[in-house]
């Protein structure tokens, strides 16, 4: 649905640079009154290559339905990413980035978390996320830890009666 109006080079280019940084994708013609639509193959002689490629990535993300988009969750990465089996009831638990090979949690997209279901990595802080944290939080459910609600560190009982009073209380 494109039309036969002329634009001057620096402009047209200006024009779909601006539309892409806006995250526009279906660059309308930027003549008033016309609903024509701008086509990357019209246009790929006179646009830079970067701008270009990023138009047609643009158009082909904007063909994926917001709900089967993800990015990896790795923040040094974040490739784009689709769900393929968005909706469905998922039965794979761990994926691999095609980018950066790095395992990630196929229903809760979030980095691998080995050893704990979706809810239980959940609940944990920030700093329990990470690979140390996850060791800890592997530790503390093997050995059937508890957090002190006072002072949030971790007690277990060896002996006596299951009383605790927080260490921070002395």
């Amino acid at each position: 649905m494109g039309c036969n109006h002329s634009y001057c080079k620096n402009c047209i280019v200006k024009y779909i640079s601006s539309k892409l940084q806006e995250n526009i994708s279906r660059i309308s013609c930027p003549v008033t009154g016309c609903n024509g639509e701008l086509e990357p193959q019209n246009c790929g002689s006179i646009l830079p290559n970067d701008v270009f490629v990023r138009w047609g990535d643009a158009l082909c993300e904007s063909m994926i339905l917001v709900s089967e988009r993800f990015y990896c969750p790795f923040k040094d990465c974040s490739a784009l990413l689709i769900d393929e089996c968005a909706g469905e009831n998922k039965v794979i638990d761990q994926s691999e980035c095609p980018e950066c090979r790095r395992l990630f949690c196929a229903k809760c997209k979030v980095p691998w978390h080995s050893g704990f279901v979706c809810e239980e990595f959940d609940k944990f802080n920030n700093d329990e996320r990470v690979i140390e944290g996850l060791q800890l939080m592997q530790l503390v459910k093997n050995q059937e830890w508890q957090r002190c609600p006072s002072c949030r560190m971790y007690v277990g009982r060896s002996e006596g009666c299951a009383q605790m009073k927080c260490r921070l209380e002395f």
